[in-house]
């Protein structure tokens, strides 16, 4: 036969035997046995065979898939305590025109798991029993040297765990094992070595023996504070470093660290603030601390629209210089212009650094309000000084100097008859804040109070002392619920709280108060040419109860019960409101839109309320 002729056959058994076997599609991975998510979520992200699911897979790689998939499970399920499992593997294959098979095996026997169909697409049943956890039965883990007498090491060795006893849980061990190491590195022993890191499993006798064990060294002293401006000097340094808690030779902590952290990011000079020790330049075991400082922009411009049913339609502007000189001084002037309300505010602040952290401040603002109801004129002119008492408390004290100018067009008297006051006070305010975040909290509480008194008057023998405090309480259900309660209360010592201007007396009703009432709606009125209107009184009590849920991604809702009242007595005229509320994580903070109805005769039968911003 001519050779032509041979090459056409030839050429047939070549593609023949170079042909791939059927295509089977992995339809899906079933874990069944499992109650732990955890553990079903770490052995699916072991399976190499998972990655196969929705794909058209050879018969031969699926075979492979099913035979490692055991092993892959086993190794899973190691990090949970669990070295003795029993995995039975089940194929479950959907035939199409070429194939019908249906095949199982135990993971612990030799039998193939593939069986022999081909084509079609198939379901993969992974059948678990977890068996007897490892637990741990020797337990030898500390510190040797002067580590072992540090109050930061020995509370990092209190809390490891697992313990005698306790299942080996892989992700504990490694989270014990990291709090000790870094409780060595955060006190000072930078020269800490690991003598002894080890776990023996016995899988016979579902047992482990832990030992770990270090030598914490010499612990290293604070050395001296470099600052570093850059990329020039804003601020003098003597003036930062009057926030540095440390003196050379003082034993290392890294709190202290975070505490300058802390005082210069609250300082708003700076846009980037990284504090970091130097051991490696040390000298003696004193590390310096290396603190470069990035200025952030000298002045920030703002711009803002608002309106509310009282004020009518506004604008906010305002300017602030982050730093005026290089002895860090700070000035702002803020313009709110509104139809019905009009707020000018000039505020001038001076770092204060002794005893505590904080700033002293003097501040002129004017107020006008012009309603159908009331014609109100203020200026007032605040020195005040505060400073971080400690991690969660912050003081101020301030003296005040108050003229006010205040009168409502009643029924009986459409023109006006002013009434003008002047008072000088001082007060003193305690804020508390211990949460797990500012913005949006879950657990935690967040509370002021405030003591003020003073004397003036029209005739100047008006005096008053006031006590005003405020609390927030949150609690996380899980992880999209949350419980929040609210509580206030307010008395004022005085002889007639109508010969106090407005603005120092109690109100209640309106947006985080009793919602389904409006603004100062609660408490004693009196009818004015342009309604019923609160004069406010000399007490306060309100109180209010909201869950909140998350469903998907950030929009949620709450449901919410407040009640309060502004009022005069012993008694007061309680005042209860419900509603619900839409709840949405916007990128500018949380934002919350109440629906609310108040149940004793309100002047409207619903509110809306919206806020903006954080919970605190």
């Amino acid at each position: 036969m001519p050779a032509h002729r041979l090459r056409l056959p030839l050429l047939l058994a070549c593609f023949a035997c170079a042909a791939p076997a059927w295509a089977i599609k992995v339809d899906k991975v079933e874990i069944v046995g499992l109650q732990d998510d955890a553990m079903q979520a770490n052995v699916r992200s072991a399976l190499s065979l998972q990655n196969a699911v929705g794909q058209d897979v050879r018969a031969r790689r699926l075979d492979y898939l099913l035979q490692v998939a055991a092993d892959e499970t086993r190794q899973a399920l190691e990090p949970f305590g669990y070295y003795t499992p029993t995995i039975v593997i089940t194929r479950s294959d959907r035939p199409d025109a070429a194939a019908n098979a249906d095949a199982e095996t135990d993971a612990e026997s030799d039998a193939d798991p593939a069986g022999a169909a081909t084509g079609g697409a198939v379901t993969v049943i992974l059948r678990i029993t977890p068996g007897v956890p490892v637990r741990v039965r020797g337990f030898d883990v500390g510190v040797d040297g002067p580590g072992a007498q540090d109050p930061g090491v020995g509370n990092a060795l209190a809390l490891f765990q697992p313990r005698g006893g306790d299942v080996l849980d892989h992700s504990r061990y490694e989270a014990g094992k990291a709090r000790i190491a870094m409780a060595l590195v955060e006190h000072g022993y930078f020269d800490a070595q690991a003598l002894r890191h080890q776990v023996e499993v016995t899988r016979a006798e579902h047992a482990a023996d832990i030992a770990l064990r270090w030598d914490s060294g010499l612990r290293y002293q604070f050395g001296a504070a470099r600052f570093s401006q850059t990329p020039q000097p804003v601020l003098r340094e003597r003036l930062l470093r009057k926030l540095v808690p440390w003196r050379a030779g003082d034993a290392y902590d890294e709190a202290a660290l975070e505490r300058l952290r802390q005082s210069l990011q609250a300082l708003d000079y700076f846009a980037v603030v990284d504090v970091q020790a130097v051991p490696g330049d040390a000298h003696d075991r004193q590390a310096p601390v290396d603190i470069v400082l990035t200025p952030a922009k000298r002045s920030i411009y703002s711009v803002g629209a608002s309106y509310a049913t009282l004020d009518g339609a506004g604008v906010s502007l305002s300017a602030e210089r982050r730093y005026l000189n290089a002895r860090g001084h700070k000035a702002l002037a803020q313009l709110d212009w509104a139809q019905q309300r009009k707020t000018v505010t000039l505020q001038y602040r001076m770092p204060a650094f002794a005893w505590r952290d904080g700033w002293y401040t003097a501040s002129l603002q004017a107020a006008d309000e012009q309603t159908a109801y009331v014609n109100s004129r203020r200026l007032e002119l605040v020195a005040s000084r505060n400073g971080q008492y400690n991690e969660h408390l912050n003081l101020s004290a301030s003296l005040h100097v108050l003229r006010e100018r205040w009168a409502y067009a009643t029924l009986n008297r459409p023109v006006p008859s002013f009434q003008l006051a002047s008072f000088t006070y001082p007060e003193l305010r305690a804020e508390y804040l211990a949460t797990d975040e500012r913005m949006a909290p879950r657990h935690g509480l967040g509370g002021a109070l405030t003591v003020r008194g003073g004397s003036g008057g029209a005739d100047g023998r008006a005096t008053f002392t006031q006590l005003h405090a405020r609390v927030q309480w949150f609690h996380g259900l899980d992880a999209d619920s949350r419980v929040i309660a609210r509580g206030e209360l307010g008395h004022t010592f005085t002889r007639d709280v109508l010969d106090l201007p407005p603005s120092l007396r109690f109100y209640a009703g309106g947006d985080r108060s009793v919602r389904g009432y409006g603004w100062h709606e609660i408490g004693p009125r009196i009818a004015t040419a342009g309604g019923a209107y609160d004069t406010g009184a000399r007490n306060l009590l309100a109180a209010s109860l909201e869950v909140e849920r998350y469903f998907r991604g950030p929009w949620g809702a709450a449901v919410f019960v407040d009640t309060g009242s502004a009022f005069e007595g012993r008694t007061p005229d309680l005042h209860t409101g419900v509603g619900i509320g839409l709840r949405w994580r916007s990128p500018v903070g949380p934002v919350r839109i109440d629906i609310a109805h108040g149940l004793q005769s309100p002047d409207s039968p619903i509110t809306l309320h919206l806020n903006i911003g954080a919970d605190l």
